[in-house]
């Protein structure tokens, strides 16, 4: 199994000018560490279900590009990029510029995006969430065709490019890896089994991964598609350093289910101190599942 680190409390790294070397360590000992992948989140505004909304926030693509420059091999990428907030040929073109800057590292994590707040507070429309996903999915379209050698018109319900025109091309072959967050067995899972190239759940336990797992590949089935085709990833809010035995027993048993992937975070005063001590007593152990 494979850990991945995501970033989402910007504060332990004190005034706005100790940011870029706390992030650059943090990313150096995750690299150093053996994760896998580097995730931010995509929002403006702090998360006042977690923080006050005015905590610090960062652009998450201007982040990662400097990011790129920190690292050799993590994967990068946020989760999750909100759809409501970047027109979708100017996504597929950022991706593709992260990419080819970071030597062929980047992810496109997305989703239907929630925070109404931060859209309100920045002048960003808010659609119904039907419509949202309407437009998550036409933004996946997209972003698959500008990543190709179609540069021909698309005509969507909510978006319309005259040329999808991407130059220079992502490296990685196709474009960079899709992952949809979000548990909605109606729509999310649906847009997974038909664009994604892996799903991203929230820990909730064993029982309930297990079931949208199977609800995914109920949907991998419909569309004609092999599950198998279909990383199976979780986010925890679980510290792997609380009990480091009980951690690994956890994810033993979301293996077992397929999951392959891992994300831990802290909002601990010393994250690269935090991520150091994770590589070092966690990272070896999830890689023997």
């Amino acid at each position: 199994m494979d850990l991945a680190l995501h970033v989402s409390d910007f504060t332990p790294f004190g005034d706005p000018a100790g940011i870029a070397p706390g992030l650059a360590a943090t990313a150096r000992a995750a690299e150093e560490g053996g994760f896998s992948t580097l995730t931010l989140m995509d929002h403006w505004f702090q998360m006042e279900a977690v923080a006050p909304a005015s905590d610090p926030m960062l652009d998450g693509y201007t982040t990662l590009g400097f990011l790129a420059g920190q690292t050799e091999r993590l994967q990068l990428g946020l989760l999750v990029t909100g759809v409501t907030y970047r027109h979708p040929g100017l996504l597929a073109k950022t991706l593709a510029t992260l990419d080819v800057l970071s030597g062929g590292r980047a992810l496109l994590g997305i989703g239907a995006a929630w925070y109404e707040r931060e859209h309100a507070g920045l002048g960003v429309p808010f659609p119904p969430v039907a419509e949202r996903f309407e437009r998550l999915e036409e933004t996946l379209r997209i972003c698959r065709q500008m990543w190709s050698e179609d540069d021909r018109p698309f005509h969507g319900e909510h978006y319309r490019l005259a040329e999808t025109l991407c130059v220079p091309q992502p490296l990685q072959p196709g474009g960079p890896p899709v992952l949809i967050g979000g548990m909605g067995e109606r729509k999310t899972l649906r847009l997974v089994a038909r664009y994604a190239d892996a799903c991203n759940l929230f820990d909730a336990g064993p029982e309930v991964v297990a079931h949208k797992l199977t609800v995914l590949d109920r949907h991998c089935a419909d569309a004609g598609r092999d599950p198998a085709e279909v990383r199976r990833t979780v986010v925890t809010g679980t510290d792997p350093l609380a009990d480091v035995d009980a951690f690994v027993a956890s994810m033993r048993t979301y293996a077992a289910l397929g999951v392959d992937t891992v994300w831990v975070g802290s909002a601990t005063d010393d994250l690269p101190g935090w991520v150091t001590r994770v590589g070092e007593l966690v990272a070896p152990r999830l890689r023997e599942l």
